[in-house]
């Protein structure tokens, strides 16, 4: 039984939609079972303690241990986590025989600590945003009501008394949430192009940058809560698009309570072993924390090729909207029968159904980003663009003129064919197994005399996914594979580690060794592969590291 970590959660999570302080315990099952009723008591003796008897509490049991998570005051969740600290202590003390912490100094310090952290301005400023039905946002630094155009946003000891609010003023703004293992970020640059065409001022956060419009504010992963946050308080901003990933969801919950849509495109394995997220299962769960946003009066838009998705669904009371590479699915077929939307590959068109409506949208081959349809996964992206930007207002009209306008441009470093000195780069972030799988699917339907694969893999893989990496790739029909270390992405495996199980593979896969390149670097990779290749020749790279400027370096060759 091992402390792991004890933290807010600030927004809506995988255990509840509660403001709340967490503590995360690695254990055994066996262990849970003695440890779940201890600590809980043990909380909530502290919470009476410090005049909090009206708090929660509940707990998650994971593949690792178990999470126990309290509701507290938002102006106090860092007083908060140390009564989970404490609580911690009482169970360290009971099961692994450690010094008893002091109860009533704890007492005395929480107190001190709470009364220290208070902001009673800002309580009953969320109360009146409740009051007035607003959305309500905080963070260490602003307080926020409204959202975009309508929102009014002051420093965190600042606050202006409720009444002081010109509330009639404040208005919310529409919010699209994307979320899944594969497919958000391009999703989300579908969505905001085609927002941004039909004349909308865009706010976007993702894992690359944070932008309105054209203007990015700043360049990094925003795609937590603080993304999410800071792109809703910019006053330029009338429609929102957040893309969410595990992490921030995991670590501090959803970044908003409510949305008018959020899409999850599907689930899959990628960073699979970390407390909370050590199965697909739970890794559907935390993914799954966007459709609270949703569910009181919203769509969530789902992918009805995804079996966890789909049996998922059973527990959701809300408005669901399907979307699917297939117009058969026996998902699709049910849910239009019985009124509902879905988005469909059919032919060889995006089709919206409903009822017995079937309306054509636009030819997938017209999509710049699906490579003349041989990219599927980039379908299946459109269908979930469609179907979100429908439910943020935009016509069937308006999201054709979006689809077929959407290039690869605006889309770096995901699914990006470019043509250079007579042969083919296809360029692609393809980070796990499902998306290296689509990457491959795409190199196969490109015609090509030879064709170069640059790769390489993390070390936090098993040696099998990385063997059955190995063997995908060997199956598209290469010539020539420069496989490069990661160096930033080694695990701890000593350098040259995963470059031998890769290359021992494919030569049990019948290549040979004059056939397989090792390199330091993914940039030293990509420059060796553009000077084997030749006219009618394909060069796939894969740019896990994203650090070799390889964009710039096709831009100028070209």
């Amino acid at each position: 039984m091992e402390f792991l970590e004890a933290r807010r959660l600030t927004g809506p999570n995988v255990l509840w939609d509660k403001e709340s302080a967490i503590l995360d315990v690695s254990c055994t099952a066996a262990e849970a079972d003695h440890l779940i009723p201890y600590c809980e008591n043990q909380v909530r003796v502290m919470l009476d303690a410090v005049g909090w008897q009206n708090e929660s509490i509940t707990h998650i049991r994971l593949a690792g241990g178990v999470s126990i998570a309290f509701s507290a005051p938002i102006d106090a969740l860092y007083a908060a986590s140390s009564i989970a600290e404490w609580a911690w202590a009482c169970c360290d003390t009971e099961f692994n025989d450690a010094p008893a912490p002091d109860f009533s100094a704890t007492v005395t310090e929480i107190s001190d600590a709470i009364a220290e952290e208070i902001n009673p301005p800002l309580m009953a400023l969320e109360q009146a945003a409740i009051t007035n039905e607003k959305s309500f946002l905080w963070d260490d630094d602003d307080v926020s009501v409204g959202l975009g155009s309508g929102s009014e946003c002051w420093p965190f000891r600042e606050l202006p008394a409720p009444d002081a609010v010109n509330w009639p003023a404040i208005h919310d703004i529409p919010v699209g949430i994307v979320t899944g293992t594969n497919g958000k970020t391009t999703t989300v640059r579908i969505v905001k192009h085609m927002l941004q065409l039909a004349g909308k001022n865009v706010g976007l956060s993702c894992t690359d940058w944070i932008s309105v419009n054209d203007r990015i504010i700043d360049r990094d992963d925003w795609s937590g809560p603080g993304g999410a946050r800071m792109i809703l308080r910019q006053k330029d901003v009338d429609v929102a698009i957040l893309e969410t990933a595990r992490g921030g969801l995991l670590r501090r919950g959803l970044g908003v309570s409510k949305a008018e849509a959020a899409v999850i495109t599907n689930i899959a394995e990628d960073h699979l072993g970390d407390f909370g997220s050590q199965s697909l299962e739970e890794l559907l769960n935390i993914k799954w924390v966007v459709s609270h946003a949703v569910a009181a009066a919203g769509y969530l838009i789902l992918n009805a090729d995804d079996e966890l998705l789909v049996k998922k669904s059973e527990e959701f009371d809300g408005t669901i909207v399907w979307f699917s590479l297939s117009d058969g699915s026996p998902i699709i077929c049910a849910h239009v029968e019985s009124g509902g939307v879905a988005f469909v590959y059919s032919g060889e068109n995006l089709v919206r159904l409903e009822g017995s409506q079937r309306e054509v949208i636009c030819a997938a081959r017209d999509i710049p980003i699906t490579l003349a349809a041989a990219a599927a996964h980039n379908i299946a992206n459109s269908l979930a663009a469609a179907a979100l930007t429908e439910k943020l207002g935009l016509s069937l009209v308006d999201i054709s003129a979006g689809l077929t306008t959407m290039s690869q441009d605006a889309n770096p470093g995901r699914s990006n064919l470019h043509s250079v000195n007579g042969f083919k780069v296809l360029v692609d972030f393809a980070h796990n197994p499902e998306a290296m799988q689509a990457l491959f699917a795409m190199a196969r339907a490109i015609p090509a005399k030879r064709t170069s694969l640059c790769f390489g893999q993390a070390g936090d893989r098993t040696d099998e996914q990385i063997k059955e990496l190995a063997r995908s790739a060997w199956s598209i029909g290469l010539d020539m594979v420069n496989v490069a270390e990661l160096e930033s992405y080694a695990r701890g495996r000593a350098p040259g580690k995963v470059f031998e199980i890769i290359r021992d593979e494919l030569l049990s896969c019948g290549a040979r060794e004059e056939q397989i390149r090792y390199f330091r670097t993914e940039s030293e990779s990509f420059d060796a592969a553009l000077e084997w290749a030749k006219e009618g020749d394909l060069v796939v790279i894969l740019d896990l590291g994203r650090d070799s400027n390889v964009q710039e370096k096709l831009k100028n060759t070209r």
